[in-house]
């Protein structure tokens, strides 16, 4: 997440800059609102509110780089008649987010709602926060709905690291009432969506992936790996780390390397390599150091952590400080051994004990899956400036481990 600021149309009040709370993110220079540090943005879209002429929209891409995005309307009807993106993947994060986006989208199908004999007013697919949120609208408004969910109730939320704090600002859940919270646990946002949906009773069919989505005249086909739904409106909430991103290296199909971390209190005296630069990454590095039992080693291909909210380099230095993690920059998992692993730096090749591997380096987002379907796509790119200082260099990394 970051922002996009419109440079014709900024007026360099600094409105934006004072609203952020997150640290760095935007700077007036030369007269005109700037990213400095767009990796930190969490998608709060204060700055947004505070702009006062409308020169800051909130896009999702590493800054720098390109990405691609679904064109959605207002409503976030993609180019699939009747086919909606609510949540993350639609390039906008954060909870809050997601919820209203997903109430948005079930609010315009209920303006386009129709009998049908033996049809459904709505499939929505995943069950995270932007999913649970279109699903209780659905409910509320009388819909005839399906949510269908590949793996677990909780989305995004579930490949957290565990006691990872997830910010967010009050919401309006349907059904329940009013979500005040600006700082929680993992655990404790998950033990709240239970008892939301125990208290609206929500049906939810979880373990079931959708393959398909098929037009039957003015209609949808819904196939899953159970079943096939009939349905007028599809509201998609996948999420953006679909499918995790892969080493392909020797090794990587052994029983020990898992893709997130789930419960760090799991790994206790284990030599441990996490693998990735970015806030996933570290934070696992963290909460695995934080076990102290463990021996963590933090491997990452580039030579200081660039991409990393303040927090999380403040969490990470504490942690080098005290010896419980050891970073390894400009290094690459080479192969992957029963008791060790291999690491390629500019030193040469590097052999490090090891009882586990947490490999943390993004997913690759359905692009396929939707392309296939007929959804467009627009590429949004944006530049990210420097800030002089910032980032844990090699250096320091040496220094401090």
């Amino acid at each position: 997440m970051h922002p996009h600021i419109d440079a014709l149309n900024c007026i360099g009040c600094g409105s934006c800059a004072a609203a952020c709370p997150e640290e760095d993110v935007i700077a007036v220079l030369r007269g005109k609102a700037t990213l400095v540090h767009g990796s930190k943005c969490v998608g709060h879209g204060l700055c947004a509110e505070a702009c006062p002429v409308g020169a800051i929209t909130l896009v999702m891409a590493a800054p720098g780089r390109s990405a691609w995005l679904p064109i959605l309307s207002a409503q976030y009807e993609t180019t699939l008649p009747n086919v909606f993106i609510a949540g993350e993947l639609g390039g906008l994060g954060l909870i809050k987010n997601a919820i209203t986006q997903g109430k948005g989208a079930l609010e315009e199908i209920a303006k386009r709602r129709r009998p049908g004999n033996g049809v459904l007013d709505v499939v929505i697919v995943g069950a995270g926060p932007a999913g649970l949120a279109a699903g209780l609208k659905a409910k509320e408004l009388g819909m005839r709905y399906c949510v269908l969910e590949q793996g677990d109730i909780g989305g995004t939320i579930l490949q957290y690291p565990r006691r990872k704090i997830v910010m967010t600002s009050p919401v309006e859940i349907p059904l329940w009432g009013t979500l005040r919270l600006r700082e929680t646990s993992k655990e404790s946002l998950l033990e709240l969506w239970q008892k939301i949906l125990a208290k609206t009773n929500l049906e939810i069919r979880t373990e079931e992936k959708v393959i398909d989505l098929q037009r039957d005249g003015e209609a949808y086909r819904v196939v899953s790996s159970k079943g096939a739904y009939m349905t007028r409106h599809v509201v998609l909430t996948l999420g953006r780390r679909g499918t995790p991103r892969k080493l392909g290296v020797p090794g990587e199909g052994m029983g020990k390397v898992a893709y997130r971390l789930i419960d760090a209190a799991s790994y206790e005296n284990s030599d441990v390599l996490v693998v990735g630069g970015g806030d996933s990454a570290v934070e696992a590095a963290v909460a695995l150091g934080l076990q102290k039992t463990n021996r963590v080693t933090l491997s990452y291909r580039q030579a200081e952590f660039m991409r990393i909210k303040s927090r999380n380099q403040t969490r990470l230095r504490e942690q080098i400080q005290k010896g419980t993690v050891t970073p390894i920059l400009q290094s690459q998992v080479v192969a992957i051994g029963e008791h060790s692993v291999a690491l390629g730096t500019p030193a040469g090749r590097q052999e490090i004990k090891n009882d586990a591997v947490i490999i943390s380096v993004g997913g690759e987002m359905p692009f396929e899956f939707l392309e296939r379907l007929g959804i467009s796509f627009h590429c949004e790119a944006v530049q990210e400036v420097k800030p002089e200082g910032s980032g844990v260099s090699a250096e320091e990394a040496r220094k401090a481990g």
